[in-house]
C-alpha cells in the first residue's frame, strides 16, 4: 500500500494514512483518529464491538472513518444492515484507498451516507436502531456529538433494550474526572439510566432499559 497523504484547501486539514504492523489508521492534521499505542487499530475496533455484546438487527455507526467498526459490526451474521455516516469526504476518499476499508463499500449490509451525523439522526424514526457505535472526534473537535441534544436523539432512536458504545478515550487525570462525569451526568438526563465503563475499549457501554 503507498503511502497517502494530502491537504485539502476546503477544509485546511491535512490527511495521512499511516501504516501499523495490522490496520493504518488515519491522523487529521496531527490527531490521530484511531487508538495506535496501547492497542492497534484493528483490536482497537474489535474491542469496540465485543463490548456490545452480541449484537443483531440494526446498527448505526455514527462516524464512519475509515469504516472499521462497521464492516466487524457487519461481519456478525445476526446482523442485517449496518448505517454509517460520515461527513467528512476527503476521509471517505482515504477509505476508497485503504484496503482494510474494502468491505466498507462491497458488503450489501452496509449503507454509507455522506452527512453530518448531527443533523442525520434528526431524520431517523424512533426506536430505529438496536444498536448504536458513537466513537466521535475529540470534544474539543466536534462538542456537538457529546451535548444533551445529541444524546437526547440517540435515546429516541434506539430501541428499548438496546445499547450503545460511547468512545469516550483516556483524558488526562485532571480534565478527564470532568469530562467523563459531565458526558455521564447529560447522557442520564436524556434518559440513559444504565452506564458503565468499559475499561478495553475505553467507552461507556449504554443501555435504554425497558419501561
Amino acid at each position: 500500500m503507498d503511502e497517502i497523504k494530502f491537504y485539502s484547501e476546503e477544509t485546511r486539514r491535512f490527511y495521512r494514512l499511516v501504516k501499523t504492523e495490522s490496520w493504518p489508521y488515519l491522523e487529521i492534521s496531527g490527531i490521530r483518529m484511531h487508538r495506535a499505542e496501547d492497542v492497534d487499530p484493528k483490536t482497537d475496533a474489535i474491542l469496540k464491538i465485543r463490548a456490545l455484546g452480541r449484537i443483531y438487527g440494526t446498527i448505526l455507526d455514527c462516524c464512519t472513518g475509515l469504516g472499521y467498526t462497521a464492516i466487524l459490526a457487519a461481519r456478525k451474521r445476526a446482523v442485517k444492515k449496518v448505517i454509517t455516516i460520515e461527513k467528512d469526504e476527503n476521509v471517505i476518499l482515504i477509505a476508497k484507498q485503504n484496503p482494510y476499508s474494502r468491505e466498507l463499500f462491497e458488503n450489501c449490509k452496509i449503507e454509507l451516507i455522506i452527512g453530518d451525523i448531527f443533523y442525520k439522526v434528526q431524520e431517523f424514526g424512533d426506536e430505529a436502531f438496536d444498536f448504536i457505535i458513537h466513537d466521535p472526534p475529540r470534544i474539543s473537535v466536534a462538542p456537538e456529538l457529546y451535548s444533551l441534544q445529541f444524546y437526547r436523539e440517540l435515546f429516541r432512536i434506539l430501541k428499548r433494550n438496546g445499547r450503545i458504545l460511547h468512545y469516550v478515550g483516556r483524558p488526562g487525570i485532571r480534565q478527564g474526572k470532568r469530562y467523563i462525569k459531565g458526558i455521564i451526568n447529560r447522557l442520564r438526563e436524556a434518559g440513559f439510566s444504565r452506564i458503565r465503563k468499559d475499561a478495553p475499549s475505553l467507552s461507556l457501554v449504554i443501555e435504554k432499559a425497558r419501561e
